[in-house]
């Protein structure tokens, strides 16, 4: 039975990173996997995806990352998502907090036969650091 692109990347986020099972995480990536814009401090390819989703269950154990909407062209796949946690472990170099957070990106993916071959993350950051208390509140007029 094949799946389709979307289905291949909402099982891949719902088994890998918010379930945990980063180990599975090569049942729907590519060893040599691309990421265009890499989080800081990530390495290439498999194992650097794993390394840094390792470092966001640590940083937000109780992560949950949900998929919005996608879009679907030919063998590009755009997701609109949303994840929450908690801040209770260290992430980044921070210390955790104990905030909650909310976090919104948009994630597009290229498949080649059923697997992840090269990815782009746009995630919102700066409101993530804001969330964490590292940013200074923005000045009220």
């Amino acid at each position: 039975m094949s799946r389709d692109n979307a289905t291949i990347v909402r099982q891949f986020v719902d088994d890998v990173i918010t379930q945990g099972n980063i180990e599975a995480a090569g049942k729907y990536i590519w060893e040599d996997v691309v990421e265009q814009v890499p989080l800081p401090g990530q390495g290439p390819g498999l194992e650097g995806l794993k390394d840094i989703l390792r470092a966001m269950r640590t940083g937000f154990p109780d992560i949950v990352f949900s998929i919005q909407e996608q879009i679907t062209e030919h063998d590009k796949v755009a997701s609109r998502f949303e994840w929450t946690g908690t801040h209770n472990g260290e992430f980044l170099g921070i210390p955790a907090t104990g905030r909650p957070v909310r976090v919104w990106g948009i994630v597009i993916d290229r498949l080649e036969e059923g697997r992840i071959k090269d990815t782009r993350i746009i995630m919102d950051t700066m409101s993530l650091m804001g969330q964490l208390g590292v940013l200074p509140p923005p000045p009220t007029p």
